[in-house]
């Protein structure tokens, strides 16, 4: 780290009223980048207006690149060098705006941008200067391949602070050179992980890696907001770095340098470069494990393999020529179109549709503390909530508490969360038996069984113990909203939330709406999933809701394979085939079969022949049993005990099927199994659009997406359907109606698309 002793002296220089005007002078500044030189370094500072991130646009880029001229410009003895840094708080450069990725809509100009990119990156790499890229917040993507280009990086070692390639998330794959600067900094064994799963790297574990110079910690409170005052160190570290390095070019070494000599640690960067075969046994363990993982319904993991392997131990031309092609080749994909809509629609869900609410937020009670109960308070306090949890039994509650305690406590294992910050979080949790101090809350949560009398008992319990403005949400994944609420005294103020197990990973909360919840309880309700850190759906109120009720007809007709004899281990390779990354009969197992039983009853009653397709006596008699799934260790499959392999299909669930079992319907492909199990989703989702359960087709994607599972390269059911075209979809759903039944009868709104050739999406 630079020393304190030239940092205090480059304090005094910078902010001597004597020197100032001769330190500081600016030399360019533009919309988004402006450039000031002090003390001899070029601090290029980034700072989009209105946002709270800076993205890679063509606005931004433009102005990047006459910034980076301006300098180039300037004599030597007056710019030594320049330090790239953002004033933005938390981001350094957020990535590429998808927008403009969206917008070139062919390969060609995909490729195109991958190309223009590698220019300005190369003419940063050539620099003869030194350029210092100083790192605070998130620096992913585009602004990631940024700060490679860079000769150094100095980032700050602050919770905001992440690096990463998540390129591969939107189905392409890095653009800007990405795929040849990682494995020249870092090794291929360790930049592969990075750019397949496009997961985060925290600056110590950065620094470790090679991909980062210096971290620098974060300074305490001062007369300036901390954040202010850590932009401001990190910038005064990186001019002091950029000087040292002008002095000393030869000083600027990284962790995985090929200059450095043999040792373990150094081992596995070097082996891909100098031996081919290393290098293409590292190449063939990664295909094998991508394939392993999406059934090589990703395109983008397979090519980035290829890409980077292209350029080890060779021509770096050659490799980002094939970076250029692959960007182009991906960028134009169904895949692309399909990951991309799925960002913008998260983008969407994230706003608040129903504005701001009335009244803030701040404390929250949680009645019932058993798993779902748990993992809503935990998430609530994550958040900054002040949480009640509340159970019926003191050994209920110990048990919540506990799961609480255990999921901070991962995070402190992970280094997500300090032990201090997770004392500090579980402080605020306040445990009781009673309603004591429920006339202090603003909203709670109710996530007790799906059992009716009870949640009727809890309403007019809360509702005698909360304030007039408190908002009661009940957590069901089948009951009618407006049935819990049919005892509340203020109707206007309930809704539903459905979370979804376990709560502290699933991303999804819907959110369902009666006719008499008014827009300011849903406002709220929206704006705690929010900060929550949800993705959001609205829906409105209805057996089901959409979630449940678009699965149920599918774990039906799976019910139904299962009876005409494939098997339980058949079902889930073919549906994890098709892109679900759960098959069937696990998911049966791990939603419950008591509850696959509950709402399927529940259910026929509201639609009935439509739900039809399996014998409902086949969950009966499992549950009569026992077996309820993962939950009691035995269900479709068992669980006792630990399985490297397949789980075993248990005994009596096996001896069940076959008492129930009835002949083939149709054959068992792969294509047949898959259409008759999807078709039955997918037709419930256009009919829960059709009757305006769902608000958009977006809200739709969104919901079978990150509830559900559906397949994120589809793009979700409606995207899907505009894919396969509706009227293709309709024909073959005909196909299986005349041979099934009519539970595979095409929705209306189905076939109206496909006779007029209109799409569910305009873009």
């Amino acid at each position: 780290m630079a020393s304190l002793r030239h940092i205090s002296r480059m304090r005094a220089a910078l902010f001597s009223p004597a020197t100032g005007s001769a330190r500081f002078s600016s030399l360019y500044a533009g919309k988004h980048v402006s450039v000031t030189v002090k003390d001899q370094v070029a601090v290029i500072s980034l700072d989009s207006p209105d946002s709270k991130v800076n993205v890679l646009g063509l606005e931004l880029n433009d102005e990047l690149v006459q910034a980076f001229n301006t300098v180039s410009k300037q004599s030597s003895d007056k710019v030594v060098g320049s330090v790239l840094i953002s004033k933005k708080p938390g981001c350094f450069i957020a990535g590429a705006d998808i927008s403009m990725l969206a917008a070139a809509n062919t390969s060609e100009a995909m490729s195109k941008i991958s190309r223009d990119a590698h220019v300005v990156m190369q003419q940063v790499e050539d620099s003869e200067r030194p350029v210092v890229a100083a790192i605070n917040g998130s620096c992913l993507g585009g602004g990631l391949e940024v700060a490679m280009a860079c000769h150094f990086r100095v980032a700050t070692k602050d919770k905001s602070t992440k690096l990463g390639l998540p390129e591969v998330m939107l189905g392409i794959l890095p653009g800007a050179g990405g795929t040849q600067r990682l494995p020249r900094l870092v090794g291929l064994m360790d930049a592969l992980p990075i750019m397949l799963t496009g997961a985060d790297v925290r600056p110590d574990k950065a620094k470790r890696m090679g991909l980062v110079d210096l971290v620098v910690d974060p300074v305490g409170p001062g007369l300036k907001p901390i954040p202010e005052r850590n932009i401001e160190y990190l910038e005064e570290v990186a001019i002091e770095q950029t000087r040292q390095l002008a002095k000393k070019p030869q000083a600027i070494k990284r962790s995985m340098s090929f200059e450095r000599s043999w040792s373990m640690g150094t081992l596995k960067h070097k082996l891909p470069v100098q031996f081919g075969f290393v290098k293409d046994f590292v190449l063939k363990q990664a295909r094998k494990e991508v394939m392993k993982k999406t059934n090589g319904n990703y395109p983008a993991p397979l090519k980035i393999i290829e890409v980077a392997g292209a350029g080890v131990g060779g021509d770096k031309a050659k490799g980002l020529a094939a970076e250029a092609e692959g960007f182009g080749m991906l960028g134009g994909s169904s895949e692309a179109a399909a990951l991309m809509s799925i960002y913008f629609g998260q983008q969407r869900c994230k706003k608040n549709r129903f504005g701001k609410p009335e009244r803030e937020t701040r404390n929250v009670a949680v009645v019932g503390a058993g798993l779902m109960g748990a993992g809503i308070a935990q998430v609530s306090l994550q958040k900054d909530y002040n949480v009640i949890l509340k159970d019926a039994n003191a050994k209920g509650l110990a048990r919540g508490q506990d799961q609480i305690y255990q999921g901070m406590d991962k995070r402190v294992k992970k280094r997500a969360m300090t032990s201090f910050e997770r004392d500090t979080i579980v402080a605020r949790l306040q445990g009781q038996l009673n309603t004591k101090n429920f006339d202090k809350v603003d909203m709670v949560i109710e996530a007790v069984f799906e059992d009716l009398s009870l949640k009727h008992k809890i309403v007019q319990e809360t509702e005698a113990a909360t304030p007039d403005h408190c908002i009661f949400a009940t957590n069901t994944s089948a009951l009618p909203i407006h049935k819990v609420a049919a005892v509340s005294k203020r109707p206007e103020k309930f809704v539903g939330m459905h979370y979804f197990s376990p709560v502290d990973k699933m991303p999804l909360l819907e959110i369902i709406t009666t006719d008499k919840t008014s827009k300011d309880t849903a406002a709220a309700a929206v704006a705690v999933g929010l900060k929550q850190g949800k993705t959001v759906i609205v829906v409105k109120d209805g057996p089901g809701f959409y979630t449940t009720r678009a699965l149920a007809p599918m774990l039906a007709e799976a019910v139904a394979l299962l009876q005409e004899g494939i098997s339980p281990h058949e079902l889930d390779r073919i549906t994890t085939k098709f892109g679900f990354p759960v098959g069937l009969a696990t998911l049966a197992d791990e939603v419950g079969l008591d509850v696959a039983q509950h709402v399927s009853e529940d259910l026929f009653k509201a639609f009935g022949s439509r739900l039809g397709g399996a014998d409902i006596g086949v969950l009966n008699d499992m549950v009569a049993k026992g077996l309820m799934g993962r939950k009691t260790n035995k269900g479709i499959f068992t669980y006792e005990g630990k399985s490297k392999g397949k789980r075993p299909v248990n005994d009596e669930a096996a001896q069940i099927l076959k008492e129930y079992s009835v002949d083939k319907r149709t054959e068992h492909t792969d294509e047949m199994v898959q259409n008759r199990l999807v078709s039955r989703f997918v037709n419930e989702a256009v009919l829960c659009l059709e009757e305006s359960i769902l608000n958009s087709p977006v809200d739709g994607d969104i919901g079978a997406i990150f509830g559900l599972g559906f397949p994120p390269f589809l793009g979700g059911p409606f995207r899907y359907l505009d894919s396969y075209g509706p009227a293709q979809y309709v024909k073959m759903m005909e196909g299986l109606q005349s041979k099934m039944g009519n539970h595979f009868a095409p929705a209306p709104l189905l076939l109206q698309h496909a006779k007029s050739g209109a799409k569910f999406h305009t873009n």
